[in-house]
């Protein structure tokens, strides 16, 4: 059975992609907030969706069935419940990309600067760690050699000529440094599981942070990268949010392991 996306198969069929159609999904207010409340690679029901983008049960219904005919989202059915998260890793991707030149919405309470702030300081981008933490975690990895630039920079500075989405093989210009093996065991990342010959993700993938306008890892490395984290109690995910923080626990790891400096 071919794993090729809709979108795949359309865009080889036909030539250039039908942007305007994806524009227009993403276009209206709801549907933007539900796509940015599933952009920590979560599966959520339709209910806190609902509650997420502002509108009624039966109006989150309608732009829920749009953006899985429009193969923005997938649904899963578990039993009498769905639940829906983004297509794949490339719709998060799109949609950070977007909060780059997006204007913020404005913040009129209490809760929604919090919420914001927590943001900004650590997020997860479908399955990778973003915002000040995801920043700072991929400086602490430069300076201890385990990754390297290889445009001529040595942090983790945006350049002038970044695309909005930085690119991955060729495009990405990170790799892997000459004490990465000894780094990332010490942190308890598995390279050679992030290098699994099964997935078809890039090792290194950079993402321009809309918060904080420099690079933070992805690809199949950055999700590692998460994924082990999480499982040692590092970092804590905060409950129907995306956003992430650093546990004492982790904060003493990283400082220790990594000589990560996070205030």
């Amino acid at each position: 059975m071919s794993t090729s996306s809709p979108r795949t198969a359309t865009t080889s069929r036909y030539g250039d992609a039908d942007v305007a159609s994806v524009a227009a999904l993403i276009a209206d207010p709801a549907r933007g907030r539900i796509l940015m409340a599933l952009a920590d690679g979560r599966a959520l029901p339709a209910g806190v969706l609902a509650a997420e983008s502002g509108v009624s049960a039966q109006s989150v219904s309608g732009h829920l069935k749009k953006l899985v005919a429009g193969n923005l989202l997938r649904v899963t059915a578990t039993g009498r419940h769905r639940y829906y998260s983004l297509a794949g890793p490339e719709i998060a991707a799109a949609l950070e990309s977007l909060a780059l030149i997006a204007e913020p919405y404005e913040i009129t309470s209490l809760r929604q600067g919090t919420r914001a702030n927590a943001l900004r300081r650590g997020r997860t981008c479908y399955d990778h760690i973003a915002g000040k933490l995801g920043v700072t975690i991929t400086e602490a990895l430069l300076e201890s050699q385990a990754l390297v630039r290889t445009d001529g920079r040595a942090d983790a500075g945006r350049a002038d000529t970044d695309p909005l989405s930085a690119g991955s093989g060729d495009d990405c210009p990170y790799e892997l440094g000459p004490r990465a093996h000894d780094v990332f065991a010490a942190i308890g990342v598995d390279i050679d599981a992030a290098r699994d010959s099964r997935s078809r993700r890039p090792l290194l993938r950079a993402c321009v942070d809309w918060t904080e306008q420099r690079h933070h890892i992805a690809g199949s490395l950055g999700a590692e990268i998460c994924r082990t984290l999480v499982n040692a109690e590092w970092i804590s995910r905060t409950p129907r949010e995306r956003a992430v923080s650093l546990t004492p626990r982790g904060h003493r790891a990283l400082e220790a392991r990594l000589g990560l400096v996070y205030l």
